[in-house]
């Protein structure tokens, strides 16, 4: 009798995992941002902790404080685009392709806000105000405004790029975002190697 109990709980329990959904459906894929300019395993610069540049993780509007990507439908609304979906935050992705870029651009000892225990003299801060899609002008668009401080002396630059005629898909959108975010990436490696 027990066997035969033990056989029907089983069945019953296999039947309603097919009913039970604990969250929302994965997106097809996680889109993600890769440095053009890559750093080459066994290589890298060192120095005095003092003199590396700190890159700070950027600080952003609420629209991009999700992994979601942004689409700006009109002036004042903001919708997310269907399965496009960040592996992380914006933030810490830009923030990583920054370090990345201006190592690689610069030859510097460059330095992330959690890498950096003890100050540095010269940091990069900012606000990423843009990174997403512009359903007006089928583009996407990043704006960086960086803040670049040395030994107490204050430089501020904006940093802009987008791609035209993008369609409002993920896969594209994601595509575009990341040649975006390189170009701007590079210009302020440039900038801040100056």
């Amino acid at each position: 009798m027990s066997l035969f109990r033990l056989t029907i709980l089983c069945s019953a329990a296999l039947s309603l995992a097919g009913c039970i959904s604990f969250g929302e459906d994965p997106p097809p894929a996680l889109l993600t941002l890769t440095p053009d300019a890559q750093i080459q395993s066994g290589t890298g610069p060192g120095g005095d902790a003092t003199t590396a540049l700190t890159v700070m993780r950027p600080e952003t509007p609420g629209s991009l404080s999700v992994t979601r990507v942004p689409v700006q439908v009109d002036a004042s609304t903001i919708a997310y685009l269907q399965d496009a979906v960040w592996v992380e935050r914006p933030a810490k992705l830009f923030q990583n392709l920054l370090v990345t870029t201006i190592r690689e651009r610069t030859g510097r000892l460059v330095l992330d806000d959690v890498e950096s225990r003890s100050g540095t003299a010269t940091m990069l801060r900012g606000t990423l105000r843009d990174f997403g899609y512009d359903a007006r002008s089928g583009s996407v668009i990043v704006t960086y405004d960086a803040i670049r401080e040395s030994d107490g002396n204050l430089q501020t630059r904006r940093f802009s790029a987008s791609v035209p005629g993008v369609p409002a898909e993920a896969s594209p959108v994601g595509v575009a975002l990341n040649e975006a975010a390189n170009r701007v990436a590079l210009e302020v490696a440039d900038w801040v190697g100056s």
